[in-house]
């Protein structure tokens, strides 16, 4: 189960894209793993922040998303990402296998995991730009 201060729980499979994704395979880098679904009004409303952020801390800090589809087929949330010009792996999470693992709730949530695979914190609901900055600060030292 993924416990804040304990090592996260692995995620791989084949993104939405065609990518190969672990989460182990990040070990190293700073990760934000986000549950989210192309229907949910918070997850649009946030999507821009976390584009921002990615695309402020990727190529210099080592910045990785990984997202999970909650109860969400991958064709719309492809089209949604695209509109975004989002890049980052998305999987899908069709028998909520990862939802299970992650006891994730409701879309958005999000896992902030540092370059040693613990997990730092957890947010449930919309990420804020001020908890967004505060959480990311936590794992890109």
């Amino acid at each position: 189960m993924a416990t804040v201060g304990k090592s996260a729980p692995e995620l791989s499979g084949t993104a939405i894209d065609g990518r190969t994704v672990s989460l182990s395979g990040l070990r190293g880098h700073p990760v934000l793993v986000h549950f989210w679904a192309s229907w949910c009004v918070p997850c649009k409303d946030e999507f821009p922040l976390l584009l921002a952020q990615y695309k402020a801390h990727h190529e210099t800090d080592g910045f990785e998303i990984v997202g999970v589809l909650w109860k969400d087929s991958p064709a719309p949330a492809r089209d949604f990402m695209a509109s975004y010009g989002a890049v980052w792996p998305t999987l899908d999470d069709p028998t909520g296998a990862a939802r299970k693992t992650y006891l994730a709730v409701a879309p958005p949530q999000s896992y902030f995991i540092d370059r040693n695979g613990v997990i730092v914190s957890r947010q449930i609901g919309e990420l804020t730009a001020a908890d967004l900055e505060r959480q990311l600060g936590a794992i890109l030292r």
